[in-house]
């Protein structure tokens, strides 16, 4: 069985001839979500600026004995105004990717999105995790498990094409996209079935890019050989998936926490359909999940640095 964390290292390895990624760390203020943010500096991943209450984030170093010296603090009285300013640095030029410190979830996203200031693309924004499953050959982007409660088809292309596009910033040598539901095959009953059908037909014409796709598919013929095979389910995809699309927040929530409570499997976390990656991390995560994170935005902002030098030549 392959070691676990193998996934992980992988990434993280790759990032090592790159420098360090410019990113606002948005109220660090509990020992965690600091420890997390000087981790992924000491391993050469990130540049943090640490954007928050100074007295606070010096407080929080000197109890955890954290040594913050070297790095930059860009004063904010509170967690929303921490939210605002670390958005602020990426106008500026100064940030290339934003890190979720101790506010909540939906502050950051909710300076994330504000129409006027936030960091809106014509995309929308979604989640993926990254989940590193031992045993299992690849590494599984489940999406959306975390910003999208119940997405339209419409928007289920973005959340498709966000996955895709990040598979390949990672590497992925070829991306197997499986939409998910409870059956392999179209029923009107189940509207997920419609929509995993319009989806691959989207990518068929061209309206989906970069990967192959199949749908409806339900978990075991996306990711088992065997179970695809006794189906009779003939496609690149069926049983080798390397994206799982959702039918919704609940079900990506079940699936993701299943894979890591009774499959021992790490999940790191990274919105995408921003500006810039955002790097979302949870006081559970293991040290590995946590640096794992940074060096997806790391591999991320790296692509958007060669594609945009591309453009200009």
């Amino acid at each position: 069985m392959e070691r676990k964390h193998d996934k992980y290292e992988h990434l993280i390895k790759r990032c090592k001839a790159l420098p360090p990624t410019p990113t606002a760390v948005a109220h660090p203020c509990d020992a965690a979500s600091l420890q997390a943010a000087l981790d992924a500096a000491e391993a050469g991943l990130i540049a943090p600026i640490l954007v928050g209450p100074r007295a606070r984030i010096e407080a929080v170093a000197q109890q955890g004995g954290l040594d913050i010296s070297k790095y930059e603090i860009v004063e904010a009285p509170y967690s929303h105004a921490s939210a605002a300013a670390a958005v602020a640095l990426v106008h500026e030029g100064r940030a290339e990717a934003l890190m979720k410190g101790s506010l909540h979830t939906d502050e950051l996203m909710g300076a994330v999105v504000r129409r006027d200031t936030g960091l809106r693309t014509a995309r929308r924004v979604s989640h993926c995790f990254i989940m590193d499953v031992p045993g299992h050959p690849d590494a599984l982007i489940i999406t959306d498990a975390a910003v999208n409660i119940a997405p339209t088809l419409k928007e289920k292309v973005d959340i498709v094409q966000n996955a895709i596009d990040m598979a390949h910033d990672l590497g992925a040598p070829e991306v197997r996209v499986a939409i998910l539901s409870a059956m392999e095959t179209v029923n009107p009953d189940v509207p997920s079935t419609l929509e995993a059908a319009a989806l691959c037909k989207m990518a068929d014409r061209g309206q989906i890019t970069g990967a192959v796709l199949d749908g409806p598919l339900a978990l075991d013929n996306a990711i088992s050989p065997e179970a695809a095979k006794i189906k009779k389910i003939a496609s690149p995809v069926a049983g080798r998936a390397n994206v799982l699309v959702v039918p919704d927040l609940e079900a990506g929530n079940m699936l993701a926490k299943s894979l890591s409570f009774l499959a021992g499997a790490d999940a790191a976390g990274i919105v995408l359909g921003a500006r810039v990656p955002i790097i979302l991390t949870s006081r559970a995560d293991s040290l590995t999940t946590r640096l794992a994170s940074c060096a997806i935005a790391t591999l991320i902002a790296q692509a958007r640095r060669e594609s945009a030098s591309k453009a200009i030549a």
